[in-house]
């Protein structure tokens, strides 16, 4: 018979991430983030290859990246009005932890189950971090795919990309709620 969880999945059933627009000061610190950071680590992961790891941005390192982000997006020619949205996302946070999906060589477990697995951390750390009390979001953006953003501003090598920029902080404003995919639509059942 299997062991019951009521309020686990209670709360998975009502999660919400909050836009990262809402967050504010104060934000986790180190050790309350740890915790967080512990969760999100303990996401599947075939053959124990551990194909991501964490930064964390805070403080001048946040202020950096919103001004290579607004560097890259005109160099891009990206339109002004997503590049401002984009350098805010930096700009305006706290705290945020870039997930690096960083698959490695292996013969037994494909690279792709590898990026699932960076992509699973990302939900994992959400979920941790909403569960600890505090707002969340993972955003990515067009920077999370250039090459110079990834290098020059977040030390990334050529075999890494970011899975998710979760953004971590105090919740100012709880948004509405939203409609949600309808399951039948969505399911098969199989018995034969």
């Amino acid at each position: 018979m299997p062991q019951e969880n009521p309020s686990a999945l209670e709360f998975l059933l009502s999660r919400r991430s909050r836009p990262a627009k809402t967050l504010a000061l104060p934000v986790p610190t180190e050790e309350e983030l740890r915790p967080i950071l512990t969760a999100a680590a303990r996401t599947p992961d075939h053959g124990k290859l551990e194909p991501w790891r964490f930064i964390v941005l805070q403080g001048a390192a946040l202020a950096r990246l919103a001004n290579l982000t607004e560097e890259r997006g005109k160099a891009l020619g990206i339109e002004e009005a997503k590049v401002i949205k984009t350098r805010a996302q930096f700009a305006d946070a706290g705290l945020v932890v870039a997930v690096v999906s960083a698959p490695v060589v292996s013969e037994k477990v494909p690279h792709i189950e590898q990026v699932y697995s960076a992509g699973a951390v990302c939900l994992a750390m959400l979920n941790a971090a909403l569960a600890a009390g505090w707002g969340a979001n993972w955003l990515t953006g067009w920077m999370a795919f250039d090459e110079e953003f990834l290098t020059q501003g977040l030390g990334l090598t050529e075999d890494e990309n970011i899975a998710g920029f979760i953004h971590i902080g105090t919740e100012t404003s709880a948004p509405p709620e939203r409609p949600r995919p309808d399951l039948d639509s969505l399911t098969t059942w199989v018995n034969t």
